[in-house]
Order: C-alpha cells, then structure tokens, then sequence
C-alpha cells in the first residue's frame, strides 16, 4: 500500500516534558520526530498533538509546538488516543484514512491507539525511528505486534520520501533539506 499525501494526517503522542527525558535514545527519536513533524509540515499534512494526564505529565517538549507551527493538543487519560471522543472527531474530520503516528511510549499509547484505530477503519502507520519507550525491550515488542496486527512500519525519512514521490514535487528541495 502507498502512503499518500491526501489520505494521511498525523498523530503526535504524548511527547512530554516529564515522559521524554525517561525515554531509550530519546535524543533521536526527538530528532527524527521533529524532522518528520517539520517534513509533513512542508507537505501540508494535518497534524495532531495529544498528551496523557497535562496536569501530571506537563506539556509536551516545545520544539514540537514549534515544529508543527501549533500550540494546541488534545488532553486525553485514556492510553489510546481513539479512546478519546474529541481526538476522534477531529480524525474524523479530516476525512483521511492513513493515520501517522510518531511520539511514545511504542508499547502503550502508540501501540493501543494504533491497534484501536485499525479497528475502526484506518490505517495506522507507525514511523519506528520516531517513537520510543523507557525500554528497548518494550519498543521492540510493541513493534513486533503492530506488524502482526497488520499495522505498517516505516521510518520518517523514507516516509517524507514517499509522500514526495520523485525529484520533481515542488516540495522536494525543502524535504531533502529536512533530512540531510
């Protein structure tokens, strides 16, 4: 299946000021994330931003604000975002089946949301070199069970690449830039 520009949206989870610190290789899932948010940025595909529990957990890191260009983000307590009746509404909204999904942790909300959402008809894609957990052990599994779960893997830069197709999409300069 070809991931498609006017099909995708993204969902940006939990990277917050309190989780990511905790998080295996955290500095580049935190680069590839952002690359990946700035990249579909570019390609004007929506973007959403959720985070568990605020008040506990604080705000997600700003370099993701900054990246995405938004301040807004849904609050949710339940682990799956598809749990979450506004986080839902604004899927739904937008029409667009390939949901993108970056952030942590791979084997509690990534992988809960994405299996969720597969079961109401989307297609997840996880980009696994911008997601993490506290153990290496954790996102190893969480991916190995995505895949079984028919959920695809893929990583930022070949992500961007794809959405950009060839050399000739008027967007490709700035996306080349993004991932050098």
């Amino acid at each position: 299946m070809r991931i498609l520009p006017e099909d995708s949206q993204c969902m940006i989870i939990d990277m917050q000021e309190k989780l990511m610190p905790t998080m295996t290789r955290r500095e580049a899932c935190e680069d590839r994330a952002l690359m990946l948010i700035r990249g579909l940025k570019v390609l004007d595909i929506p973007m959403l931003i959720t985070q568990q529990y605020t008040k506990g957990l604080g705000m997600s890191i700003p370099a993701v604000y900054e990246a995405a260009g938004t301040d807004a983000f849904f609050d949710k307590r339940a682990f799956s975002c598809a749990k979450d009746e506004a986080i839902l509404a604004a899927l739904e909204a937008r029409n667009r089946k390939t949901v993108l999904v970056c952030g942590v942790e791979s084997h509690v909300c990534v992988l809960h949301t994405c299996i969720d959402l597969k079961a109401l008809g989307y297609q997840p894609v996880i980009v696994t070199d911008a997601v993490s957990s506290r153990k290496k052990s954790d996102k190893k599994t969480a991916l190995r069970r995505a895949e079984q779960e028919g959920i695809l893997l893929t990583t930022a830069e070949s992500l961007l690449f794809e959405l950009t197709v060839d050399s000739r999409h008027p967007k490709f300069k700035e996306i080349s830039a993004l991932v050098k």
